[in-house]
């Protein structure tokens, strides 16, 4: 067997195979064997007729089809290791040539695109101090109050920030009533951000029994097409007000939260500070990284093939769709609601597609210039904490995931981790 590469653009090429010899002439003789069983002739037994017989009921042109399937399959196999080719997807194949004598195969070849890195280490991107101020710990504990506040009736008044007024509405495009757009007895609660932009601030000041016209524009991404970035108007009636009234912050507020061994505000303050802070480091530690991998990515030039963003395009609606059925919700359904369509969905998730394929990308030549290695004693060791993670036994955890796989994760891993450490050297 003979072959050749050539690159074309957006990594795919042509591997082009020639087979020909004793190589190709065996084939024939395993294709002529195996049509041979399908031939019936009378006075004989399937198999058991003479070969010249056979031959003149098999056409040649039937005999070198035939021959393709012995020889293809390990054609392929041999240029993609002559040439060392790295396939990311199922090649499609074309007949050149074919004869008795040879047969030259045409493959059209997608591989993994080449990455010119730019950039990657001394990045000047600075991770953000964390501090945790005593009016962050206050609004922690006014967050407790109010998830144990009593809602009163005001008697007289307006509508204040952060008051429930229960309201009939009924929205109007052009005068005239749009499906939906309608309610009785509502509960709004004021600055939840619940309702329409601009709609609660305009509630805020009405009194009880008050009719009001709200003019308000729906947003341009709204999900009903006919009112996507339209103006319309909702005639609010104000029925009740009501306020909220924060319980007194004390040890016994704190003893109605059941937090495990807090028991006492001070408690509580210590608790809430601990918590704060580490949210914040993690919160800084994502925002650091993701800073990283934009540089890295913005650095770095790569053609990617529209197959492996459609791969990863796949994979992410599937992840959703999963998401959706852990929470007793259908991919149809959410898209029924939200009025998006199959295409829409993919358009959306393509463009995440596309910069998770492109730091996967840039990552991996990092860890190749880098020389990381994983050892074999990396690879149990991340099988235990998976493991432990799932609370499964190990050699159930080796069923489920290869060590090429884990090898994989582990030098993306190191790769990020080694351009974390050297940013800002």
């Amino acid at each position: 067997m003979s072959s050749t590469w050539e690159l074309k653009e957006k990594s795919t090429g042509e591997l082009t195979a020639t087979v020909e010899g004793d190589t190709w002439k065996d084939a024939q003789k395993k294709a002529f064997k195996k049509l041979a069983k399908k031939v019936n002739l009378p006075g004989f037994r399937p198999g058991q007729a003479p070969e010249k017989l056979v031959r003149k009921q098999i056409s040649s042109q039937n005999i070198l089809m035939e021959a393709i399937d012995e020889v293809a399959g390990d054609a392929l196999s041999a240029g993609i290791k002559e040439h060392d080719l790295w396939v990311i997807s199922r090649p499609a194949l074309d007949i050149e040539s074919i004869d008795e004598d040879k047969v030259t195969f045409k493959f059209n070849v997608t591989v993994k695109p080449e990455v010119k890195l730019g950039e990657y280490k001394g990045l000047d991107i600075t991770k953000e101090a964390v501090e945790v101020s005593d009016a962050d710990v206050e609004e922690e504990i006014t967050r407790l109050q109010e998830r144990f506040a009593d809602l009163v009736v005001k008697e007289e008044g307006k509508v204040e920030n952060g008051d429930t007024a229960v309201i009939d509405f009924e929205g109007f495009k052009e005068g005239v009533a749009f499906d939906g757009g309608k309610g009785e007895a509502y509960p709004l609660v004021i600055g939840s951000g619940s309702f329409i932009p601009g709609f609660e601030e305009q509630v805020l000041g009405m009194g009880i029994e008050e009719t009001k016209d709200i003019n308000v524009t729906f947003p341009e991404e709204y999900q009903a097409e006919e009112l996507a970035g339209q103006p319309v108007v909702f005639k609010v009636t104000v029925h009740e007000i009501k306020a909220k009234v924060l319980p007194e912050a004390n040890d016994e507020l704190v003893k109605q939260a059941e937090i495990e061994n807090v028991e006492t505000l001070e408690a509580f303050k210590e608790y809430s500070r601990k918590n704060l802070e580490e949210s914040k480091k993690n919160q800084a530690e994502q925002k650091f990284e993701n800073e990283i991998l934009t540089a890295i990515t913005d650095n770095a030039e790569v053609e990617i093939p529209q197959v492996m963003i459609n791969e990863e395009t796949d994979s992410l609606v599937r992840d959703f769709e999963q998401r959706l059925q852990s929470q007793g919700f259908g991919l149809e359904q959410f898209k029924q609601v939200t009025g998006q369509t199959d295409e829409m969905i993919r358009e959306e998730m393509g463009k995440d597609a596309f910069n998770k394929v492109k730091v996967r990308l840039v990552l991996e030549a990092i860890a190749a210039e880098e020389k990381i290695e994983i050892s074999e004693e990396d690879i149990n060791s991340e099988l235990e904490n998976i493991a432990n993670m799932y609370n499964m036994p190990i050699e159930q955890v080796k069923q489920l995931i290869s060590n090429d796989a884990v090898s994989y994760d582990l030098r993306i891993r190191k790769a990020l981790e080694l351009v974390k450490e050297a940013t800002g050297k």
